[in-house]
């Protein structure tokens, strides 16, 4: 175990233990590149189809956006090497109310993705065992797919980090066979129009972005569990980059593959795009079932990364007072339980609500808003990184690196800037709801006088 950094060091002797860090390069490389290679995949090519092959190029500037993240993150977690990355980077720079928001809009996209993600895993498990549109039986395959993986959390970080080698591995190695090999059963004719939108090019790339935001969610969570990775001021960033590329060139060759394996008008009413591509490839129709067992692997990963997150980032907050102080609680195995207690609990409700309440439930209107809610700490970050700029003070800032540092930063807060605008009017507003609703919660611990510390310099 390494020695803990100074602003582990500055928590109070009667406070909770930090976790121990056990992530080493490979394994938080498979945690950046489980959370961001979800089971959206699988249908992403399907889902910008419509657009034409603007997509292609909206995927290939996310990606240089992605990487540019990466680097962000990289440089911030140099000065702040402890869990709760996107969290404390606004808390130190302009104080705890910024650094509740982050946490607090943080912490709402995540428990929200694991109950999407847990609902998306459902689809595929209809593939292998047939649930004939029973929704008790969906609820139930949800339910497990969500609980199973919080088990694993429960038993420590250092499980997780195994789970999510293992998943990284089932679901990539597929997925990079399919978008190498389909290359050379490509036909040129079934990519069909550039832009198929009937708008113009910008508003297809942009329309087709918007859907492909939540793909890249993730790039962020070897920053986010800092606290956990070995030699967390190199490993972070490293980490950040390798799996942002990883997921990058798994997306761009697996969808330009897809696109040329199936013809563009079937693509564009394909459930299930990677299935149809495999079945070009081999000529046979047993492409469902081996997509099917590889998008429950690639979910089951995803969700395990995910909750973990979700527990690592009010973690941190409740340390210095911005949460409630049960989420600072660490188990036997590094972990902090209460946080996946809360995080599971609420995606019950949520999978409840989606199962109960028809198509229409508040649901699927949380799900509108996790874009939103994930790029506000993305968007406070690069604040952060150009406040420390701004400040020039020679310990946070090599001056060699200043020009470098300040187009990273800029570029990466015009990039979640565009991200908020990009996810639309509706979501946005409500997404301002959902994050003030946090307000409360805020007033009530400073109420009570849970001060938040002072972090050391």
């Amino acid at each position: 175990m390494t020695a803990p950094s100074p602003t582990e060091a500055a928590a109070p002797e009667t406070g909770p233990a930090a976790p121990r860090r056990t992530f080493g390069l490979a394994a938080a490389t498979a945690l950046v590149m489980g959370n961001i290679i979800g089971g959206g995949i699988f249908a992403l090519p399907a889902t910008v189809a419509p657009y034409g092959t603007v997509s292609l190029l909206a995927f290939g500037v996310l990606s240089v956006a992605a990487v540019l993240l990466a680097l962000l993150f990289g440089k911030l977690a140099r000065r702040s090497p402890v869990t709760g990355g996107l969290y404390v980077y606004p808390r130190d720079a302009f104080g705890p109310f910024a650094g509740f928001l982050s946490a607090w809009s943080y912490w709402t996209m995540c428990w929200d993705s694991i109950a999407a993600l847990a609902v998306a895993a459902v689809g595929y498990v209809d593939v292998l065992i047939p649930l004939h549109g029973n929704h008790l039986a969906e609820g139930i395959v949800a339910l497990a797919a969500l609980w199973l993986p919080a088990a694993a959390n429960f038993a420590g970080t250092r499980w997780v980090g195994a789970v999510q080698i293992v998943s990284t591995i089932l679901k990539f190695v597929p997925l990079l066979l399919v978008a190498t090999i389909g290359l050379f059963f490509v036909d040129t004719d079934n990519f069909g129009p550039f832009n198929a939108s009937g708008g113009s090019v910008p508003g297809a790339l942009a329309a087709s972005a918007a859907l492909l935001l939540y793909s890249f969610l993730g790039v962020e969570s070897a920053a986010v569990s800092a606290g956990e990775v070995d030699d967390p001021e190199r490993t972070v960033g490293r980490a950040s980059i390798l799996g942002t590329l990883g997921s990058a060139l798994v997306y761009l060759l697996g969808t330009v593959a897809v696109f040329g394996l199936v013809p563009h008008d079937k693509l564009a009413d394909s459930g299930a795009p990677f299935a149809d591509a495999v079945d070009v490839i081999t000529g046979g129709h047993w492409g469902g079932t081996a997509i099917a067992l590889v998008a429950v692997a690639s979910i089951t990963g995803c969700l395990n990364g995910w909750i973990l997150m979700a527990a690592q980032m009010p973690y941190a907050a409740a340390r210095d007072g911005l949460f409630p102080a049960p989420f600072a609680r660490v188990g036997k195995g590094g972990v902090p339980g209460f946080g996946v207690w809360a995080c599971a609990v609420l995606g019950t409700v949520l999978i409840a609500l989606n199962y109960t309440a028809g198509p229409d439930t508040t649901f699927r209107i949380l799900v509108l808003i996790t874009t939103f809610t994930g790029c506000v700490p993305y968007l406070l970050s690069a604040a952060a990184q150009l406040y420390w700029l701004a400040r020039g003070t020679r310990d946070r800032v090599r001056p060699a690196g200043l020009v470098r540092d300040l187009i990273v930063a800029a570029l990466s807060f015009a990039f979640s800037f565009w991200l908020i605008a990009g996810a639309g009017y509706a979501a946005v507003y409500q997404g301002v709801l959902f994050l003030f609703a946090g307000i409360p919660v805020y007033v009530w611990l400073r109420g009570r006088g849970e001060k938040p510390e002072e972090a050391a310099a």
